[in-house]
C-alpha cells in the first residue's frame, strides 16, 4: 500500500514537469513568418494541451487557418468554415490569382500575335508584283495573232489620213521617177497601207489584243511569268518615260508596240532583244529602250515611206516581214555603234540622226548585216559589231562626232536631246518628209 501510494505520488510528480514545460515552451514561442506577399503570419499558441502536445493555430492576415474544431482562442468563439469573400482577403491567395489573371492576357495576347505571324507569311505567299483583275496570267501574243487581229479590222477611218509615199513636187518629182526606186508592185499597195494605218491606231485599253501586246513585250524583256498593271512606273524600268505608254507613241502608233513585239518574241531576235536591254540599263551608256525602240520604228516608216524598201518588198513580195527586218536591222546598227563608240545619253540626237542617214542611203546593206550578224550567232560565235573595244569595227567619223567638234564652244547638241517625243528630230536634207 505505501509502495503504491509512493509510486502514484512518484508518476503525478513526473506529469507535473512535463505538463509544466510543455506550457512554458507554449507561451514562449511566437513566430512571426513573412508570408508571400509581405505580410507577417503570426502562429499563436493555445492553452489547451491535449496528451501533451499543444495545439497550434496559424493566424494569417487576422484569420485563424485551421480544422473545424471547437477551440476557444482569447475568449473567441468556436471557428467555423470561412466564406471564400474572406480568402480572398488573404494576400498569398491574392498574389496567385493577380498572377493568373495576368498570364492569361499575356497568353492571349502572345496567341493574337502568333496568328497576324502566320497569316502575314500566308499573305507573303501570294504576293505578286502585280496584281490584274484575273488571276490567271494573260497568255503571251506571238505577232502573227496581233498581226491578223489588224487585218481584220475595220481600219477604213485610219486609211483615211495615211500618207503612204513623199509628196515631190517639180524637179523632184521628175529626178525621182527617173532615178529613184522602183514603186512598189500593185499587188503589195494594200499590205502597205495597212502598215500606216497600224501607225494611226493608238492604244486601246478597251481591246484585249492591244493589252496582251503591253503585257508581252514588259514579259519578254523583264522575264516575268505575272502581269504588270496598265499604269504605273515599272514602265519606265523597260524604257517608256512615264507611267502610260501610250503618251510615248505619237508618230508611230500601235506600229511602235509591233515592232518591238516582233523584237521580243522572234526567237531569232529576242536575245538581241536582251542585249539591247543590258546595254540600256548600263550605269554611263543606258538609254530608255522602249523609247529608242520607237524612235527606230520611226526611221523605218520613213525609208518605207521614202520608197527605198519598194525593191526589197517587190523580190520578196511582202512589206510587213521586209519592214519588220529592217526596223531590227536599224536597231541592231545603233545597239553596235552605241557600244562600240561607247555613246551615253548626251549623244543620242547626234546618234539617231546618223542612223536615220545611213539606214536611208544604205538600206541593202542594213539588211545584209543583219542577216549576217544572225548567222554568226546561230554559229556560236560573237558576231562582228558587238565587241565593247573601241577600236573594232569603228565607222568612218560620225554625223554626232563632226558635230561635236564643229560645235564645240557652243555647247553640245545632243544634250539637248531629252527623248520628249520621237518625232522630234530635225528632217534629212530633203526637208518633204512629214512623220505621221
Amino acid at each position: 500500500m505505501t509502495s503504491e501510494a509512493f509510486r502514484g505520488q512518484n508518476q503525478e510528480h513526473t506529469r507535473q514537469p512535463t505538463r509544466s514545460h510543455a506550457m512554458e515552451e507554449d507561451i514562449d514561442v511566437t513566430s512571426h513568418i513573412e508570408g508571400l506577399n509581405g505580410l507577417s503570419h503570426e502562429c499563436k499558441p493555445l492553452e489547451e494541451i491535449t496528451n501533451g502536445h499543444s495545439n497550434h493555430k496559424p493566424v494569417m492576415n487576422g484569420v485563424i487557418i485551421g480544422h473545424n474544431v471547437k477551440d476557444h482562442t482569447n475568449g473567441s468563439a468556436p471557428l467555423r468554415s470561412l466564406p471564400i469573400s474572406a480568402l480572398k482577403q488573404n494576400g498569398l491567395l491574392q498574389t496567385l490569382a493577380a498572377g493568373g489573371e495576368q498570364s492569361k492576357p499575356a497568353e492571349e495576347k502572345e496567341n493574337v500575335e502568333l496568328e497576324k505571324a502566320r497569316q502575314e507569311w500566308d499573305a507573303l505567299e501570294n504576293i505578286q508584283p502585280a496584281l490584274t483583275e484575273d488571276s490567271n496570267p494573260t497568255p503571251l501574243i506571238p505577232f502573227n495573232e496581233a498581226l491578223q487581229y489588224f487585218q481584220t479590222t475595220d481600219l477604213g477611218d485610219l486609211l483615211k489620213n495615211i500618207q503612204p509615199t513623199i509628196r515631190r513636187t517639180g524637179l523632184a518629182a521628175i529626178t525621182h521617177f527617173l532615178f529613184g526606186p522602183p514603186r512598189l508592185h500593185r499587188e503589195l499597195l494594200e499590205e502597205r497601207d495597212l502598215v500606216f494605218a497600224i501607225a494611226q491606231c493608238p492604244v486601246d485599253n478597251s481591246q484585249t489584243v492591244h493589252m496582251r501586246v503591253l503585257q508581252t513585250i514588259y514579259k519578254r524583256l523583264i522575264g516575268s511569268r505575272l502581269d504588270c498593271p496598265r499604269f504605273g512606273a515599272h514602265w519606265e524600268n523597260i524604257g517608256f518615260q512615264g507611267t502610260d505608254p501610250a503618251t510615248d507613241l505619237r508618230g508611230t502608233g500601235f506600229l511602235g508596240l509591233m515592232h518591238t513585239l516582233y523584237l521580243v518574241m522572234d526567237p531569232e531576235t529576242l536575245p538581241l532583244a536582251r542585249d539591247i536591254y543590258k546595254l540600256s540599263q548600263h550605269p554611263t551608256q543606258n538609254f530608255p529602250f522602249s523609247v529608242m525602240s520607237i524612235n527606230m520604228t520611226r526611221i523605218a516608216l520613213q525609208v518605207l515611206r521614202e520608197e527605198a524598201l519598194s525593191k526589197e518588198c517587190n523580190r520578196r513580195q511582202q512589206v510587213v516581214g521586209v519592214l519588220n527586218e529592217f526596223y531590227v536591222a536599224t536597231y541592231l546598227h545603233l545597239y553596235q555603234l552605241w557600244k562600240t563608240q561607247q555613246k551615253t545619253i548626251a549623244d543620242s540626237g547626234f546618234v539617231l540622226k546618223e542612223v536615220e542617214l545611213f539606214a536611208k542611203k544604205n538600206p541593202k546593206q542594213m539588211l545584209r548585216r543583219l542577216e549576217v550578224f544572225l548567222k554568226e550567232r546561230r554559229a556560236g560565235g560573237v558576231p562582228r559589231g558587238t565587241s565593247p573595244d573601241s577600236q573594232a569595227q569603228q565607222p568612218s567619223p560620225s554625223l554626232g562626232e563632226r558635230g561635236a567638234r564643229a560645235g564645240a564652244g557652243h555647247g553640245s547638241k545632243g544634250k539637248e536631246m531629252h527623248f520628249t517625243g520621237v518625232c522630234d528630230l530635225p528632217p534629212d536634207m530633203e526637208g518633204e518628209a512629214r512623220l505621221i
